[in-house]
């Protein structure tokens, strides 16, 4: 069978979101936290201390729904089942249900801002010996990453000195102290990689909210437009963001991850955006232009055959994905479908989404790992030019499902079922994107790649004869 790329009109639906975020009841966070300590007493772990700050606080919050603002926080946990949170000043006011989740909470003030009141609760080391961490107990110090490259994968930790030291100190020993990080994150079997259907009802809104301000931004591109008049249109909802709004034009979008600006769009010049809050991000990027006749002559015939063939990229990424696959066979997959005299990866051709917009990446040449039932997959593929400069992208998630997640979540949530089943059948019908029964897309514009976002009406679609 042959399979062509081509441009053609389509009509994109309107998906429907749901009214409000689906809630997470505090039983869900209550089975992670025993997990953690079953996980603990696995490792010989007697004791675990969870850092988290405003911009990496992904594994408190999946434990506690907290996530600290202004300040620092640390959850301390023990194997025998004890927890306790610690908190600055002003996080005091703002501690999730601390009887649901059966946890203790402290004030320690050195985790408040500077120049407020530091002197109503005890230092950290009293804190620390009184939880129980003392001469020879064996701890991890989790953050936001672990280390699997130069640096020493178990002693190399990314929590902050000062509580590094400590916990050394008062163990006696400094081998004692580990970075166990992947309890949470390790892409075969950390916590964070497999999701309940609480968990992903949240991020199928999240995906909702992400790709509804994209598409928003995308209808209201017009070249002279400022990046910084179109930031308004990547509403969050009030979700929280998982990275910084994103918008682009020119030469500024070689500075991908840059923040809208005064700068102006320029009928044929690259343009970049992405939303991304948490559980989801939706990227989309191109040219501003209605087709290649508005392209400077150095990109007029080069663009289209890069974008055309990054779309089959993309649709062989979706096409081979399924509960069971290797991600090293998608890997070698998306490697072949490429053009390799047009542009290379930048980074590993997709990756595992949570709270935060990226936990780890199965994706690599070598990987022999299992894509399992409850993963949220970033289809995170990002082109980097071989010729000249010219950007193109379209990011989104998807959730893999075996048959007993999938009969749960339409039982629980039909509405987001309808929703999923709606997204699967134009991807099939009106892309030519087909998709194993166990993927499914949560971004209300899947797969949806118009080469020129003057003429959204336009896509990529592939044909089969």
């Amino acid at each position: 069978m042959k399979i062509t790329t081509t441009v053609a009109s389509v009509a994109l639906p309107d998906f429907g979101s749901e009214r409000e975020c689906p809630p997470l009841p505090p039983a869900v966070l209550c089975a992670r936290m025993e997990r953690v300590q079953a996980c603990m007493r696995q490792r010989r772990l007697e004791a675990l201390a969870v850092y988290a700050d405003r911009e990496h606080c992904a594994n408190l919050a999946y434990l506690t729904g907290f996530d600290p603002r202004f300040e620092e926080a640390v959850l301390l946990m023990s194997a025998d089942g004890r927890r306790k949170l610690l908190v600055g000043n002003e996080c005091q006011g703002y501690l999730p249900d601390v009887r649901a989740l059966g946890l203790e909470v402290e004030l320690f003030q050195e985790f408040s801002l500077l120049g407020q009141p530091r002197g109503s609760s005890r230092p950290l080391k009293k804190i620390l010996r009184a939880f129980g961490i003392g001469r020879g107990t064996r701890v991890g110090a989790v953050g936001w990453k672990y280390f699997d490259g130069s640096l020493l994968p178990t002693r190399a930790l990314d929590v902050p000195a000062y509580l590094a030291d400590v916990l050394r100190e008062l163990s006696d020993a400094p081998q004692r102290v580990v970075n166990a990080a992947g309890i949470f994150m390790n892409p075969r079997d950390g916590l964070r990689v497999t999701n309940e259907p609480e968990q992903i009802a949240q991020f199928e809104y999240a995906a909702g909210v992400s790709s509804a301000g994209v598409l928003a931004l995308l209808r209201h591109l017009r070249e002279g437009v400022r990046e910084d008049a179109l930031e308004k249109y990547l509403d969050s909802r009030g979700l929280q963001l998982s990275c910084h709004r994103m918008v682009s034009f020119g030469e500024k979008a070689k500075r991908g991850l840059a923040s809208p600006s005064a700068n102006r769009a320029r009928l044929g010049g690259a343009f970049t955006t992405a939303l991304g809050v948490v559980g989801s991000l939706t990227c989309r990027a191109g040219v501003v232009a209605r087709s290649a006749a508005d392209l400077p002559q150095e990109t007029r015939e080069f663009y289209p055959r890069l974008a055309a063939n990054y779309f089959d990229v993309v649709a062989t990424w979706y096409e081979h994905l399924r509960v069971g696959a290797q991600a090293g066979d998608i890997f070698h997959a998306v490697a072949r479908a490429r053009r390799r005299a047009l542009y290379d990866f930048a980074v590993n051709p997709g990756h595992y989404i949570h709270l935060d917009e990226w936990v780890h990446s199965p994706f690599a040449a070598d990987s022999t790992i299992a894509l399992g039932s409850g993963m949220a997959l970033q289809m995170d593929i990002i082109p980097v030019s071989k010729g000249p400069f010219c950007c193109c992208n379209a990011e989104d998630g998807v959730v893999l499902a075996d048959e007993p997640l999938r009969a749960t979540l339409e039982r629980a949530y039909p509405a987001l079922w309808r929703r999923v089943l709606a997204r699967r059948a134009f991807m099939r019908d009106a892309l030519g994107v087909r998709l194993d029964d166990s993927v499914l897309p949560l971004s209300n514009i899947p797969g949806w790649l118009p080469p020129y976002a003057l003429e959204l009406g336009r896509v990529f679609v592939r044909r089969r004869a």
